[in-house]
């Protein structure tokens, strides 16, 4: 029976793949908003629905879009890297150059608790694009969008799945 799971553990090689080559898709698509960015500014170019901004107030939602973006393509990435390095790859990272430190995954809980922090971070800057757009036309409702990020962000501390970390401050 332990030889079925380690064989079926190659099943996983689907998520990673998948995360991979979602990834660079929207690596790709961030990038092409960076160049509507660019568009806008060095080209003049204003879209129909957005004639009544300025080039500037555009260019910065482009932008913004595209760190949203880049934002899911990183996430994406280091879920693939995740996946891979708990169910695929049977090294330990003892010696701390084989990766950067920062997309190490000890456990699940340290995959769960990284993307649960890059999802606060994306819901902030969704807030942040909303509010730039719809700057001349803010309703009271629009609080509940940072109230969600405020309540997950606590949920998230008080989750506590970074548990490795903290008992590496603790020593």
């Amino acid at each position: 029976m332990k030889k079925i799971f380690f064989l079926f553990r190659y099943v996983s090689w689907t998520a990673i793949i998948g995360s991979l080559l979602g990834s660079l898709l929207l690596f790709i698509v961030g990038a092409l908003k960076t160049i509507n960015a660019f568009r806008v500014v060095v080209f003049n170019y204003i879209p129909e629905d957005k004639a009544h901004l300025h080039p500037a107030d555009i260019a910065t939602t482009y932008l913004i879009k595209s760190l949203d973006t880049f934002l899911i393509a990183l996430v994406l990435f280091i879920f693939a890297h995740g996946v891979y390095s708990l169910f695929i790859s049977n090294k330990k990272y003892d010696d701390g150059k084989n990766v950067l430190k920062w997309i190490r995954t000890p456990n699940i809980g340290h995959l769960k608790n990284v993307l649960a922090e890059v999802i606060v971070i994306i819901l902030f800057v969704k807030f942040l694009e909303v509010v730039f757009v719809n700057i001349d036309n803010l309703k009271w409702e629009i609080v509940i969008l940072p109230i969600s990020i405020l309540l997950l962000a606590l949920g998230l501390k008080f989750l506590n799945l970074n548990k490795e970390d903290n008992i590496n401050k603790k020593n």
